[in-house]
This record gives structure tokens, sequence and C-alpha cells, in this order.
């Protein structure tokens, strides 16, 4: 017996692939890193990164590098954020006509530098006038769906989603995203899955997506399970794993999780994303990304100090590929003495001395 009967998602007249979905996570979810994430399969939506308003309409180089995509990133919702209802409808018409599939309307960013701009989860705070802006935006789109991405509430004096969720479905927005935090938890505590039921539980005809802690193939099915939402968001677990998707669609269709990559695919993965980096953006804009991101990475490839040391210093591709594959090779060589066992497990602390 499967764990669940999972069902491919539709958002108004647009049929995914899957019920899962990949964040837009500020900083992260690149064009790049979203191609990697749909390599391994099992994504049904990616989104871009939040676009602010004035800066897609200015066209200026960084609005346009997040919202820069190609065809293989299909399908995509385009995330839009701010409380300037005028330039929001403007930036949703913009986003239409370049191919959004979806577009999202983000209330649950809880950063300071969005929410003091009145932006993000700070819409939570007058529900009757985000509803009314809202509004105005469906009214601006033609054809293209449009969809919100909410928390729970600023604060548990003041949960509001229920009711807003419920209103949002009234004005015509196709979809909602709740997160199961509110602004004051940020990302602390644990998402709460009661408070992503009631949103599921409030509204009638259109699709609730849960957010929030899923990491592994069971978060998602007993999220799913015990909110009965339509789908899983995932944010930071897929920064760790992007075949965190494929791994979880399989575990809902068959009940079977895959094995996980070896060594050598984790290291495609990483070619792939970097050379993405310098293709849609600049050799410089990869080296400067990897020596942050590949600390993401290396989370599931331990022992893996000889691969994190090394790329904290690269200055060029050519110094990337020869991180890489000296990790490899060093790898390659200590799993097999270590399956012969003619070594002991080392752990990171302890390359150095070995």
């Amino acid at each position: 017996m499967l764990p669940t009967a999972p069902i491919p998602l539709t958002i108004g007249p647009l049929r995914l692939a899957t019920n899962l979905l990949l964040a837009p996570i500020a900083g992260y979810c690149d064009l790049a890193f979203r191609l990697v994430a749909r390599s391994c399969g099992g994504v049904g939506m990616a989104s871009t990164d939040l676009l602010c308003p004035e800066g897609v309409l200015r066209e200026n180089k960084r609005s346009l590098e997040l919202a820069a995509t190609c065809p293989e990133d299909s399908p995509l919702c385009m995330q839009l954020y701010g409380s300037d209802i005028d330039r929001l409808c403007e930036a949703a018409m913009w986003a239409e006509d370049r191919g959004a599939h979806v577009i999202d309307i983000n209330m649950g960013c809880p950063v300071d530098k969005v929410t003091k701009k009145d932006g993000g989860s700070k819409l939570l705070c007058n529900p009757d006038q985000t509803l009314r802006m809202v509004e105005q935006i469906k009214s601006c789109l033609l054809r293209t769906p449009l969809t919100c991405k909410l928390r729970l509430g600023w604060d548990d004096s003041s949960i509001v989603a229920p009711y807003l969720a419920r209103r949002l479905e009234d004005v015509g927005v196709s979809l909602i995203t709740i997160h199961g935090r509110t602004t004051a938890m940020k990302f602390t505590g644990q998402a709460r899955l009661d408070g992503i039921a009631q949103v599921v539980a409030s509204v009638q005809r259109i699709p609730v997506i849960g957010n929030g802690d899923v990491r592994t193939p069971e978060d998602a099915r007993h999220m799913i399970e015990y909110t009965r939402c339509a789908g899983i968001m995932i944010g930071r677990g897929a920064l760790i794993r992007p075949w965190l998707f494929r791994d979880i669609w399989s575990h809902l269709t068959t009940g079977i999780i895959p094995a996980e990559p070896t060594i050598d695919e984790k290291c495609a993965m990483i070619r792939r994303h970097f050379h993405g980096l310098c293709q849609y953006r600049t050799e410089q804009i990869a080296v400067l990304e990897f020596r942050k991101r590949i600390s993401w990475y290396a989370r599931t490839m331990s022992p893996c100090r000889k691969l994190k040391d090394p790329m904290r210093q690269i200055n060029s591709a050519a110094d990337f590929e020869t991180v890489v594959s000296a990790f490899q090779d060093w790898r390659k060589d200590y799993d097999e003495q270590l399956h012969a066992g003619r070594i002991a497990p080392i752990t990171d602390d302890l390359i150095e001395a070995a």
C-alpha cells in the first residue's frame, strides 16, 4: 500500500507533472540552481527569487538576472514583492508578457528590509487592504494564474492566514502557499502543521501548498497526511539535497526512496551549477557564489574538508575544476581503502592529520 495517493497539481489551467514546488529562496534560487534541481527530477514548478517591481520595470541588470529563464526552466513562477499597487500591477503584466506560467505575490518574507517597506509578511497586517491590492493585480492579468505565498500571521496574536486565504480564493487567486510560521518566528522553532491544516480547511476550490521544515521524503508525506495540503513547497532542504524532489515524488508514488546520488553524481551537480552560473552570469560571480555555496552541497559529502577548504580559495573556473577533480580522486581512493578495511572511517576534523 502506497503512503499517499498524490496527484499532479493544477494551478488554474496549468497542470504540473508533480505536486512539488521549489521555493523562491532569496539569494539562492537562481536559474543555474533551478536547472540543477530540475535535472534531478520531481520538480513540478520552480520560482524565481523575489522580484522587485521597480527593478524589473526599470529592467536593471540585477533584476533581469533574477528573472532570467530558459526553455528548460519550465514551468516557472515569477514572484513579486512590495506594496505599491500600481507598480505591482505593472510588474505582473511585465512578467506575463515575458512568459511566466504563474505569478505569485510574496506575503511571507519576514526579512526586515522587505517588511519595513510594507512588503512581504507585512501585508498580513492589513488583510482587507491586501485583498484590494490582489484583486486589482488579478484584474490586470489576461491569462496567467495569480497565487499568493503567506505566513500564518505577524505573530501569535494575529493569525490571519485562514481568513485571508478564504478571501483570496473569493477574489480569484488560483493557489495559496502557507509557511507554517509567523513573521515573529522567522525561521526558528518548528513549522506548525496545525496552522497549515487550518488554512487548508478554510478554502474550498483551490489547492493549498504546505511549506516549512521539509527535509526528507518522510517529512513531506507527514505534512500531506496531517494537513491534507495538495502539495509541498521546499526551500532550504533543496539547497542541501537538490534531488529531494525526486526522492519525495518516488516515495509518494511508489513507497520507495531511491539510493542517494554517488559522490561522482554530486560532483556532476556541482559542476553543472558552477558552469550554469558562468553561462547565465559571469565566471567571477560563479567563483564568489561557490566559495559560499559549497558548504550546502558538502553537508551530504562528508568527509569533505578536501573539497570545502580549497573551494573557499578559488579564483577562477580552472581553480574550481582542479579542486573538484582532486576531491574526486581523493574520495575514490579513500572509499576503496575504507571498503577494503585498510583504513578506519575518518571525520572532517581528522582529514588534515590523515
